[in-house]
C-alpha cells in the first residue's frame, strides 16, 4: 500500500549500520522514526548497573558497554515506579526481574489491552500481554507497557480521533516479519489516535507498543540529538562497532 501522507524533513543519516533515522510530517505533526534492521542488529534492553543501581541516562549505558563499541539509536523503553523499577514484565538477557501484568489498572499501563516487546536474535515482536502470558514465548529481552497502539492492524478500540489529552510520546513498531523495528517520538504533542495512526497508516506496522508521555527520550547520535531530562528506567538501545558509525 502506498503511504498516502506528506514525507518532509527526510533526514536520512548515511550510516555503514543497521538503523536510520527521519523526521517526517504526518498530520501536520512531526515524528521522528528509527528503522532498525533486525537481521543485523544487537538491540538489547538495559536497566541496572554491575551493582544492582539503575543506569538512568543513556550516558551510564555507554560506560558499560565494552571497548570498541557504543551506544547507537535508544529510547526509553516502558512504564516504571518512583524507584525507576518496571512496572511491568522485565526480562533482560534471559534473566526476569519483574513478571508480566494482565489486569486492569489506573494509567495508560491498566488500559488493556497493553503489550510486550520481545527481542530475539535478529526479530523482534510486540505481542498483546494477555496473548503472551497463554503461549509464553521465550525472549532474550522483553519490556511490558501500555497501551498496544496497533493491535493486527487496528488501533486500540478506546482511541479518540479529536482527544485533547496530548504529549509528547515514544513507542515501538514492527513489522509482520519480525525483521524490522522502528523506535518512533513525536516531536510535538499529539493524541493516542494521532500517535497510532503513525504506526499504522504512515509506518504499516500491524503491531505497535506505547512507551511513555512527558518522559520520552531519544538517543539518535547519527542526526546529533541526545535528549535530556530526569533519570528514566528500562532503555531500548542499539549497540554498535565504534567502527559502524552511530546507526
Amino acid at each position: 500500500m502506498m503511504r498516502p501522507l506528506l514525507l518532509a524533513l527526510a533526514l536520512f543519516a548515511p550510516t555503514t549500520s543497521n538503523a536510520q533515522c527521519e523526521t517526517v510530517l504526518f498530520d501536520d505533526a512531526e515524528f521522528t522514526a528509527c528503522e532498525i534492521e533486525m537481521t543485523d542488529a544487537d538491540v538489547r534492553l538495559f536497566l541496572r548497573d554491575e551493582a544492582g543501581e539503575i543506569l538512568g541516562t543513556f550516558g551510564r549505558v555507554e560506560t558499560l558497554l565494552p571497548e570498541g563499541t557504543h551506544l547507537g539509536v535508544a529510547m526509553n523503553a516502558g512504564m516504571f515506579h518512583d524507584d525507576r523499577s518496571p512496572v511491568g514484565l522485565y526480562v533482560e538477557d534471559g534473566e526476569q526481574e519483574m513478571r508480566i501484568i494482565t489486569s486492569d489498572g489506573p494509567g495508560n499501563f491498566g488500559l488493556l489491552p497493553n503489550g510486550v516487546l520481545c527481542l530475539n536474535e535478529g526479530r523482534a515482536a510486540v505481542i498483546e500481554s494477555r496473548a503472551f502470558e497463554e503461549t509464553a514465548p521465550e525472549c532474550r529481552h522483553a519490556t511490558q507497557s501500555g497501551p498496544m497502539l496497533v493491535i493486527d492492524g487496528e488501533l486500540h478500540p478506546r482511541f479518540i480521533r479529536d482527544s485533547d489529552s496530548t504529549n509528547i510520546r515514544n513507542g515501538v513498531g514492527v513489522n509482520a516479519e519480525g525483521d524490522r523495528m522502528w523506535m518512533v517520538i513525536s516531536d510535538q504533542a499529539v493524541n493516542f489516535h494521532h500517535f497510532a495512526r503513525f504506526f499504522r497508516d504512515y509506518l504499516e506496522t500491524p503491531n505497535a507498543l506505547y512507551f511513555d508521555g512527558r518522559v520520552s527520550r531519544l538517543h539518535a547520535p547519527q542526526i546529533g540529538r541526545s535528549d535530556l531530562g530526569f533519570p528514566i528506567g528500562p532503555i531500548l538501545g542499539v549497540v554498535v562497532d565504534a567502527e559502524q558509525g552511530d546507526g
